[in-house]
């Protein structure tokens, strides 16, 4: 795209490094300015500073989470400057408790849904794992960060003995957490799981009936759990 052929709001988007923009519909943020590697979504109403620019794609930080990606240039049109600064809203967990239930209920209609797993998804219908967590709490109005391992570090270490629902699972390595669910009760806990050893999509499985291939996969990979004891705000250190 040069110049002659650039919409009239891409222009002005050009001219407005580090100027606060709402998404007007959802888009695709990727790993580089070439467009490639789906890294996470932006839903409708999303705040986003733009922090670089090349001839296809502006690199953009999105405001709530402090995540940063590629967005197509072509996409200059769906943004329009925030009349109002993004304010992230601080929670404790006397806050946060009565809100669990609705982050379950988020994930369960996601899940009736046809879906199946996104890496990079954070919008509806298609999610990967800490995309359906970040989306379902944001219902409800707590914030988290974007990747489970950063998930990981801002919920509060709890035993096992210790879960109740609305809690976070954390799979992986000993050395890095790969993916997160959302306990339910009972054993059991909902996630968004790949191909290669999940269910391509949102499933319920089990922490202590592991009859089922992908309940004894992920069984084999358990971290730690964690309780969201806060909101994200914008610049906290994970």
């Amino acid at each position: 795209m040069d110049s002659s052929t650039a919409s009239s709001g891409q222009k002005a988007l050009l001219a407005s490094l580090g100027q606060e923009y709402v998404c007007t519909r959802a888009l695709d943020l990727y790993k580089t300015d070439e467009l490639q590697g789906l890294v996470t979504q932006a839903a409708v109403g999303r705040h986003l500073r733009l922090a670089e620019k090349s001839s296809q794609a502006h690199a953009v930080i999105l405001c709530e989470d402090d995540y940063p990606g590629w967005i197509s240039a072509a996409d200059g049109d769906a943004l329009k400057p925030a009349e109002q600064l993004y304010q992230p809203v601080s929670l404790d967990r006397s806050a946060i408790e009565p809100r669990l239930p609705g982050a379950i209920a988020f994930t369960q209609q996601a899940m009736a849904v046809p879906n199946t797993y996104l890496w990079g998804g954070t919008v509806g219908p298609n999610y990967d794992c800490s995309g359906l967590m970040q989306a379902a709490f944001a219902s409800v109005g707590i914030r988290l960060p974007r990747d489970s391992y950063q998930q990981e570090a801002f919920t509060q270490p709890i035993g096992w003995d210790e879960l109740l629902p609305g809690d976070l699972i954390f799979f992986g390595t000993p050395e890095r957490t790969k993916h997160v669910a959302l306990y339910l009760g009972e054993g059991n806990y909902i996630h968004s799981s790949g191909v290669d050893q999940g269910r391509n999509g949102i499933g319920i499985d089990s922490l202590t009936d592991l009859s089922h291939p992908v309940s004894a996969a992920y069984h084999q990979q358990l971290r730690r759990a964690g309780r969201v004891m806060t909101s994200y705000c914008s610049g906290d250190t994970l």
